[in-house]
């Protein structure tokens, strides 16, 4: 019995040194590593990396990186910055970018810019190096499509910018805070106000600082990502006269509308003439209706004895002196002989 358990034991200590030795094999080199570099790893960090399955390599070199740098930074956060979908590389360097640079920038928010812009084409690190050397933004941006910012003057001729815009990252607003396009979109809107509010074309291209000056004045980086630094105009030329156009497309409007207005008078005038001639056909009715009465009333008298022989051959004889008096006194008719 006492031999058993001494087999046991030694059996025990066996495995345990097999699984030092293994642990030794696997991660002697990255803790003597971390060791040299005064980033001291502890082999329980290590078998906790191993197994929340975190890449011990990229964290312990971040480390050190960050130690190096002179950022004291455990491995927790950055273990739980990689968890949640972040980059750490990223984050440890623009750390440093931001001490270098004198700019106040801690882990907890490098991280959140980190998260805030997974997804685009942008990094932490180019945050903070947008933040320490400025970058240039056109407006309008070329990939909309349209080259120039279209705007006119009070005396009606249109005047076409360009301008580009100083920005750098406000690490402050930069998460939540708007990005470029609104930056390009506000730029835009105060140029326009600008040379809008602008008596004349040449005041614009007099003065071109003017509308810089403008724009700056309305704080159009309040709630964005950025800090606007300058606004310079790259390019100003002459558009099209929009007042003499606009009042030509108003005159041929008002032609359209005069003609359709004397095409609805010509229609009635139309119409009336037609009711009138209509009338005239219903009067002239009337008239043969009421001579039609005639030989009956005629007739009637002959037969009451109120109109003799002698009456009616006076009355065509009357009658025949009047056609022949209107046939002479009618134009073109010749006096018989």
């Amino acid at each position: 019995m006492p031999q058993l358990f001494v087999y046991a034991v030694f059996g025990i200590a066996l495995i345990a040194g097999l699984t030092i030795v293994v642990v030794m094999i696997n991660f002697f080199g990255t803790w003597l590593r971390a060791k040299l570099a005064g980033a001291t790893v502890s082999f329980t960090q290590l078998i906790g990396m191993r197994l929340r399955r975190v890449p011990i390599g990229l964290i312990v070199d971040s480390r050190i990186t960050a130690v190096k740098a002179g950022i004291d930074l455990d491995t927790d956060p950055l273990e739980a910055h990689y968890l949640a979908g972040g980059n750490v590389s990223h984050v440890i360097l623009a750390l440093i970018a931001a001490a270098k640079a004198g700019l106040s920038l801690d882990f907890d928010r490098a991280c959140a810019i980190d998260l805030a812009i997974k997804g685009t084409s942008k990094t932490v690190l180019e945050a903070v190096r947008t933040s320490i050397n400025p970058k240039v933004i056109d407006c309008p941006n070329p990939t909309s499509g349209k080259v120039t910012i279209d705007a006119v003057a009070r005396d009606g001729i249109g005047v076409k910018a360009r301008a580009r815009v100083t920005v750098r990252s406000n690490l402050n607003r930069f998460v939540g805070g708007a990005t470029e396009d609104t930056i390009i979109a506000r730029v835009g809107e105060g140029i326009i106000t600008s040379i809008g509010s602008s008596a004349s074309y040449k005041d614009v291209l007099e003065n071109p600082d003017r509308i810089s000056k403008t724009v700056l004045q309305k704080g159009l980086d309040t709630g964005t990502a950025f800090e606007i630094l300058s606004v310079d105009i790259a390019d100003i030329d002459i558009g099209d006269n929009i007042g003499a156009k606009l009042q030509a497309e108003q005159a041929e409007a008002d032609k359209v509308v005069a003609q359709a207005k004397a095409e609805m008078r010509r229609a009635a005038a139309v119409a009336t003439e037609q009711e009138m001639k209509a009338r005239t056909q219903e009067m002239q009715a009337k008239v043969v209706e009421a001579e039609a009465q005639v030989p009956l009333a005629m007739a009637e008298a002959f037969r009451s004895g109120n109109l003799g022989i002698m009456d009616y051959m006076r009355m065509k004889n009357l009658q025949s002196d009047t056609a022949m008096r209107e046939s002479i006194a009618s134009p073109g008719s010749s006096n018989p002989a």
